[in-house]
């Protein structure tokens, strides 16, 4: 696991880099675990847009993930680590004893031909799957459930972690990637170890060509926009959207500002808020 430069022939060769891929041992993924995806273009079933700035992109086929580690006490030999085009992260091949295959998510050190295990009492070794309450305090987890068997919601891009700080009646204490402190219950699961990829932060893509096939399209300043089409647009010359606060097209709070409602019911799970601008 790296970062390749490359020589500079063009001006998007000069600043762009990738992975070197050292760790992938599989280029083609298991066909039984894939299934075809459409491009939505940012919009909806009625043809309008929700999402801005999206279209086009290469021809990408979803891979399932695992994200339950439900079979329990079945060992799984991990048989190849492959790239998957729809996440950060890599995943890795799971053969488990009875025949099944599955992806998981791989985490950083985990090495092809290892053995991995699910349940409520296993040994906490990198890939394992646990519950809270078995997993000793201070130990680095990911793909942690939100609520118990909803499957894993918490840390899955690529050199997440989450720290279990303690403990306190049916609730852990975990510190999560952004810093924020949440109370998460201990019947819900979680993988040891890091989300692998490390590098992929580091990553320069070079060119306005690598952000098209990922499939993302230009993005405009709304104060460069008209006023029909953006609050901040408008004005002569070049404004700072007019001494109002920064807003989207939909006039929702930008920048850091709070959009959270009073009284949400996942608040009182929060002990400690994320820093402003994480």
């Amino acid at each position: 696991m790296g970062i390749k430069k490359f020589r500079p022939t063009s001006p998007g060769r000069r600043l762009g880099t990738s992975s070197d891929f050292a760790e992938v041992t599989k280029v083609k993924p298991e066909k039984g675990l894939t299934v075809p995806q459409k491009k939505t273009g940012g919009r909806n079933a009625q043809g309008i847009t929700t999402s801005r700035f999206r279209s086009g992109g290469h021809k990408q086929r979803y891979r399932l993930i695992d994200f339950r580690r439900d079979k329990d006490g079945i060992p799984a030999r991990v048989a190849a680590v492959e790239y998957d085009p729809n996440r950060s992260a890599r995943i890795a091949l799971l053969h488990y004893k009875d025949g099944e295959k599955r992806y998981i998510l791989c985490p950083d050190q985990l090495e092809v031909g290892q053995v991995l295990l699910s349940g409520a009492e296993v040994e906490p070794k990198i890939g394992n799957t646990m519950l809270l309450r078995n997993i000793p305090q201070g130990v680095p987890v990911h793909a942690v459930e939100s609520t118990p068997g909803s499957g894993a919601r918490i840390a899955r891009a690529a050199g997440s972690v989450v720290q279990i700080s303690a403990k306190e009646g049916e609730y852990a204490h975990l510190v999560m990637p952004s810093g924020e402190m949440r109370l998460i219950h201990l019947d819900c699961r979680a993988t040891i170890g890091q989300v692998g990829n490390l590098d992929h932060q580091n990553i320069r893509l070079g060119k306005a060509g690598r952000m098209r096939w990922l499939g993302r399209k230009p993005h405009n300043r709304g104060s460069s926009m008209n006023p029909i089409d953006h609050p901040m647009g408008g004005g002569e010359g070049r404004t700072g959207g007019g001494g109002r606060p920064q807003v989207g097209p939909t006039s929702v709070l930008s920048k850091g500002g709070k959009t959270r409602k009073r009284r949400n019911p996942t608040n009182r799970f929060i002990v400690r808020r994320r820093p402003m601008g994480r």
